[in-house]
């Protein structure tokens, strides 16, 4: 399937259905189906032809989600360039990319204004919601052009190109198949509850794991509503007002979401599944959301290599058969799933038997044709045959999946390695931790000396001495970190990922 066929498909089960909502406007299945034919003409009209790459520079939008399934019918590649970017590195993605059309939101004009004259391959430039001197609005450039079904052969199996994180070095292009998403897509509706026509809540960027989390939503005609930005309190409104089904945060949000007032008062009777991932989570913090939200939490990991479904922990995964919390497997990252292989993998390249550390590595369907225009990190990723994912892990007898850090993030004190999520899963046992980071920093005794980075939970306190003391009395001395910092907030990326790079940076420099 190509991504333009999961809008099809719910469209083919009832094309007046709402199928993406925002504000409490619908855009129904036909009209975003007549949507997607109007861009694929346009674009062809202009002379970008299939194979050609097209960048999208907006937030939560659903005229700019609706715009990409017109990019897939032209046979082009949908570039999601994220606007919370540096301009530096969005310059950098659309010019490695070789985008030769770039669709923005006027929200962003300014940024596009700055790098516009760097972008020398760009032949289109369109502002999706108004005039621009760069180039017509989306209105005036699909002006006179016929919504008749179009079809356009694609010129090969790429569907998206998205850039790695960045964080350290310049990021990479990413090149996946339809195949890929298709695999994703049926990887997830095999591993969680699906009914007919689910309503599936989007408020993490469409650019990353809630944009392809739609797919499956759409295969079985259902209802994807729209946060332009994330508000939990809205965000609880719009469980109840349409009664959602499904819906992505990654564990930053879910602690805050736990904090806030309204939670326990709110009526989320319809939630089937509620997928967390992109960071290691708290089991203390994912007990809470189970017993608080309900017994609908469900895992999922991968990467943007292998995106989503590598491994799942579905919501009955959480329980036990009596309904109980299985607290034994919270810190899991569930079981590989059917049309993937995991194995864990020595330096040597050698697999591992169950219960022993090394690198997880994967192959299937999930797996990215490569870099973009990067032959050498592709075969350096590919090694002995498996995709690395650069986190290190094991798999228990049962064939449950832990991963314990990412290759990077260890730590070497004392000549004994310390796993940085193992600290951070015992810091947040207490209660007045909201998150924190582990890192290691250059020690003359140690080598590397175990630090931590806290965010407290509003209106609470505890000195670092009591934390070393609680951290000591749960793993030990050893993984116990030396020097504790307190900070009113940890820098993120744009998915909610704490930037490690970035603490280590500031206390080096201070």
């Amino acid at each position: 399937m190509r991504l333009i066929d999961f809008l099809d498909k719910g469209a083919s089960l009832g094309a007046d259905f709402p199928c993406l909502t925002m504000n409490g406007q619908d855009l129904s299945y036909g009209e975003v189906q007549a949507h997607s034919h109007c861009v694929a003409r346009a674009l062809a009209r202009d002379g970008i032809e299939a194979g050609e790459k097209i960048g999208i520079l907006a937030s939560n939008d659903p005229i700019a989600y609706a715009t990409t399934f017109g990019i897939s019918r032209a046979g082009g590649v949908w570039c999601p360039i994220n606007p919370r970017n540096e301009a530096a590195e969005n310059q950098f993605l659309l010019d490695s990319f070789d985008c030769t059309c770039l669709i923005f939101h006027s929200d962003y004009a300014a940024l596009v204004e700055q790098i516009r004259p760097q972008l020398k391959k760009l032949k289109r430039v369109v502002c999706l919601d108004r005039e621009h001197p760069l180039g017509p609005s989306l209105e005036a450039w699909l002006e006179g052009v016929s919504a008749e079904p179009i079809e356009i052969a694609i010129f090969d199996d790429v569907a998206m190109l998205a850039g790695t994180g960045g964080t350290t070095g310049k990021p990479k292009g990413v090149m996946i198949s339809g195949r890929n998403l298709e695999a994703m897509t049926a990887l997830t509706l095999m591993s969680y509850p699906f009914e007919p026509r689910p309503t599936y809540l989007a408020v993490a960027p469409l650019t990353h794991a809630a944009g392809v989390l739609c797919y499956p939503v759409m295969s079985l005609g259902g209802r994807v509503v729209i946060m332009p930005r994330p508000d939990l309190g809205e965000l609880l409104e719009l469980v109840r007002a349409y009664h959602v089904t499904h819906t992505f945060l990654p564990p930053t949000l879910i602690y805050m979401l736990l904090e806030h007032p309204k939670l326990d008062t709110a009526d989320l009777s319809s939630l089937a599944c509620f997928w967390y991932g992109a960071a290691p989570i708290s089991t203390a913090k994912l007990e809470e959301a189970i017993l608080r939200i309900g017994p609908v939490m469900a895992q999922l990991f991968g990467q943007t290599e292998a995106p989503m479904m590598v491994s799942t922990l579905s919501p009955r995964d959480h329980l036990n058969p009596d309904g109980s919390v299985a607290h034994h497997r919270l810190a899991s990252a569930g079981r590989p799933t059917p049309l993937m292989t995991v194995g864990i993998m020595d330096d040597n390249g050698r697999l591992l038997p169950p219960g022993e550390r090394g690198e997880i590595v994967v192959r299937g369907p999930l797996v990215m044709l490569g870099y973009y225009k990067n032959p050498q990190a592709t075969a350096e990723v590919s090694t002995h045959g498996w995709h690395h994912t650069g986190d290190i892990g094991y798999l228990d007898a049962d064939n449950f999946l832990y991963i314990v850090d990412r290759a990077k993030d260890m730590i070497i004190t004392g000549g004994f390695n310390v796993y940085s999520i193992e600290v951070e899963q015992a810091l947040q046992q207490h209660e007045a931790i909201l998150d924190c980071a582990v890192i290691g920093l250059p020690d003359a005794k140690w080598g590397e000396r175990v630090t931590a980075v806290v965010q407290l939970r509003e209106g609470c306190s505890v000195a670092p001495d009591a934390l070393m003391a609680f951290v000591k009395a749960q793993i030990g001395s050893v993984k116990t970190p030396k020097q504790i910092e307190t900070w009113t907030d940890l820098p993120r990326s744009k998915v909610g990922k704490v930037l490690k790079k970035e603490i280590r940076a500031q206390l080096l420099a201070g």
